[in-house]
Order: structure tokens, then sequence, then C-alpha cells
């Protein structure tokens, strides 16, 4: 993903922004890494330059 989508992406749960952690690039690509909600914590994972933006809850739980 590129870092740049930060400025549009926001917190499902609270619409709150998000701040990129952990991040591994690829060139200018984010590759790992997590954003985290600025007002509520939450962590959503992103993996081989996918962010994954689902609830918690809604996350599969088991390796794929």
């Amino acid at each position: 993903m590129k870092e740049s989508l930060l400025e549009i992406l926001c917190c499902p749960l609270d619409k709150h922004d998000l701040e990129l952690e952990d991040a591994e690039y690829d060139g200018d690509e984010v590759v790992d890494g997590a954003l985290v909600c600025t007002e509520c914590g939450e962590r959503y994972p992103i993996e081989d330059g996918i962010p994954n933006l689902l609830p918690p809850d809604m996350r599969e739980e088991s390796p794929a």
C-alpha cells in the first residue's frame, strides 16, 4: 500500500485517523506493519501490502 493512503483511510469503528506503525517497505510501498487508530487504539494489520480494515470481531483468527 502507498503511505499516501493514510490521508483518506480512517478507523472503521470510530472514524478517527490512523497512524502507521512497525512499517516495512519494499521501495515506496508499505508491505507489512499496522495501522493504529489515534482515538481507540485498535490495530489493523498490513500484510503483503494490503491493509485489513475489518473490525476485530470480523477478522479471521486462524492462519491462512
